[in-house]
């Protein structure tokens, strides 16, 4: 067997129940803000799109996609990033971004070269199990509120920038809603040239935000006129913009000699979409009603929830995503469970979502709560974390 896979952690979620093993049944319904699974229905004009291409099952799909897919990712970048120029050598569609991520890096990381790979603190687990099967190393950059729940780029060394083969960053973040600017992705460009490195932006979660969309890493390529979006690789997906989580259908897009040999490796590692999936994916990405639906759902969400939590727990809106990263009065790890065996209320653990390093866990006293669920059952899950809270 491989040994790297001995390196691997255990996933938040195995922790998570293994945190919950032996805790007394509640007699409250069940009602899970743990896990990032969207909950509002898909498009029925998706479903629809998938029943009247079943027969295309009988065809093989082929890895790079079919054009008129490719061609509408490359519009919908266009569109919601205002690029001039991208082309269908420079998109590549995925089955998701998590499977994706992780065939990225495969594809990438040279092992012989002692690399480093980036990646925020706390962050998603794909990314560094990813990078210890390509035989990296991983380094956790901290995000804090000093560091504005982002990492702090300048305070990393130039020994790592040169050891650095592979930049992971999550805007908006995953779990702390932060996003990036357009100056801190264009300082990141430049030190990509300077050090030659990858950038690998996970945006999955662009497209649910507040007020103002998030900036992206090919709009900042663009703006500083490299149509080529070298060294740039961004990385999107239909599960939580559209609620197909089911569908398994995202994209990679930007340096068009990364994804060719990115494309290589797919071929070889069997990533073909279903043809009726790249259909449906087709008209989810040219529709964006569906989309502009999906945000006043949550918007509505975030505020009926802050409306309770906001004075007993030190919490605020993120600026995009769907998550709430609150500061806990105890332990996270405590909190999480009296809030399961108390309230039936699910919430993971901060710390499950970092690491330690220095003696420090970014995540520790923090939980991440997913409002995923319908509105009224978001309601009553922080009626009841404030029942909590009033006890302690």
């Amino acid at each position: 067997m491989n040994p790297d896979l001995e390196r691997l952690h255990p996933y938040p979620f195995e922790k998570l129940k293994a945190l919950f093993s032996g805790l007394p049944a509640s007699d409250k319904s069940p009602i899970a803000l743990s896990i990032g699974e969207p909950k509002h229905p898909s498009p029925e004009f998706v479903q629809q799109v998938i029943r009247d291409n079943t027969a295309r099952l009988s065809n093989y799909p082929t890895t790079a996609g079919l054009p008129e897919l490719n061609d509408a990712i490359a519009q919908w970048l266009k569109r919601r990033f205002h690029l001039q120029a991208i082309d269908n050598s420079q998109v590549l569609p995925v089955n998701g971004t998590r499977e994706a991520l992780f065939a990225f890096t495969q594809a990438v990381i040279d092992r012989q070269r002692q690399p480093l790979v980036l990646m925020p603190n706390p962050f998603y687990q794909i990314y560094e199990g990813a990078t210890l099967l390509a035989g990296g190393e991983p380094m956790y950059l901290p995000c804090t509120d000093s560091t504005g729940l982002q990492p702090d780029f300048d305070a990393v060394s130039e020994d790592t920038w040169i050891r650095t083969q592979l930049l992971f960053i999550c805007t908006p973040g995953n779990p702390t809603g932060a996003t990036l600017s357009k100056a801190q992705l264009k300082a990141l460009i430049e030190l990509a040239d300077k050090y030659d490195f990858v950038i690998a932006s996970d945006e999955c979660y662009s497209e649910i935000y507040r007020d103002k969309p998030p900036a992206g890493l090919l709009e900042a390529c663009a703006e500083m006129g490299r149509h080529d979006y070298r060294r740039c690789v961004v990385f999107h997906s239909l599960s939580k913009r559209s609620n197909l989580p089911g569908l398994r259908s995202g994209f990679a897009a930007g340096d068009s000699e990364v994804l060719k040999r990115f494309l290589r490796y797919r071929t070889y590692h069997g990533c073909a979409m279903p043809i009726h999936h790249q259909l449906a994916s087709i008209a989810a990405w040219n529709d964006e009603q569906h989309v502009a639906a999906n945000r006043a759902l949550y918007r509505e969400k975030f505020d009926a929830v802050l409306d309770i939590l906001g004075g007993p727990l030190k919490v605020s809106a993120p600026e995009a995503g769907f998550y709430l990263w609150p500061k806990t009065p105890i332990s996270d790890e405590e909190f999480a469970q009296r809030l399961q065996a108390e309230q039936n209320v699910t919430v993971l653990p901060g710390r499950y979502l970092s690491r330690t390093v220095n003696g420090k866990n970014p995540g520790e006293n923090r939980v991440r709560m997913a409002l995923v669920a319908p509105l009224e059952e978001c309601i009553e899950g922080a009626r009841r974390i404030k029942a909590l809270l009033d006890t302690l």
